[in-house]
């Protein structure tokens, strides 16, 4: 097994500029991306085996996650924590260098990366492979819509709507519809949203008393 310094674990995880090539590191993450592999390899038939999978590489994982392959992942998801039936859709992509959370119920898109790495802007200590980390934390039934891309540090709070191509720089509050380049909340999620769920197409009166709206 890789004899990885506790204290580079500690550096890894606190925003403190580290070494990422050093040889144990290296030697832990190839590990945990031969599982990635073989969750990728895969058929869509092999359900149990796929959740057996998640449980070793995942450093949390609830009941009823689901992920569609190809799933990438920097260390395999060893830093990733989700909640229970997160759903994500293809080629979902996870820099799980710092660890990433995500709340119960909540859905990515295809094509959604959440990135915890970071480079520093002087070319000398990028050229000998030094890096830093932050945490990502994704709320409780978010929705993160096609191609959205969250940078390090991000939290994005409870039940918060991230619209297609966003590009996540900054938190952003719980109960909002946010998007754009730099990503920023444009409205509150509102009594319109219990009357009509696209454009002007309304929510039925069965879903309405189901759920009393």
């Amino acid at each position: 097994m890789p004899n990885v310094d506790p204290k580079l674990w500690e550096q890894m995880w606190s925003e403190e500029l580290y070494f990422c090539n050093d040889k144990e590191l290296l030697k832990e993450q190839a590990q945990c991306l031969e599982l990635l592999y073989d969750f990728n390899a895969t058929r869509p038939s092999q359900g149990e085996e796929r959740t057996a999978l998640l449980k070793k590489m995942f450093a949390e994982i609830g009941e009823g996650c689901y992920i569609e392959p190809p799933l990438r992942a920097n260390w395999g998801g060893k830093h990733v924590h989700f909640g229970k039936y997160v759903y994500a859709n293809f080629n979902l992509t996870l820099v799980d260098d710092a660890h990433i959370y995500v709340g119960d119920y909540t859905m990515l898109a295809p094509n959604v990366v959440i990135s915890t790495a970071g480079h520093p802007i002087l070319p000398e200590l990028r050229q000998e492979g030094y890096q830093f980390n932050s945490a990502v934390h994704i709320g409780r039934n978010c929705w993160l819509g096609a191609g959205v891309i969250v940078l390090p540090g991000v939290t994005i709070g409870d039940n918060t709507v991230i619209g297609a191509g966003s590009v996540v720089t900054r938190d952003i509050p719980a109960n909002v519809v946010a998007m754009g380049t730099p990503c920023r909340p444009v409205r509150e999620i509102s009594d319109r949203d219990k009357e009509v769920y696209f454009k002007n197409r309304p929510i039925s009166q069965e879903l309405k008393d189901k759920f009393g709206l």
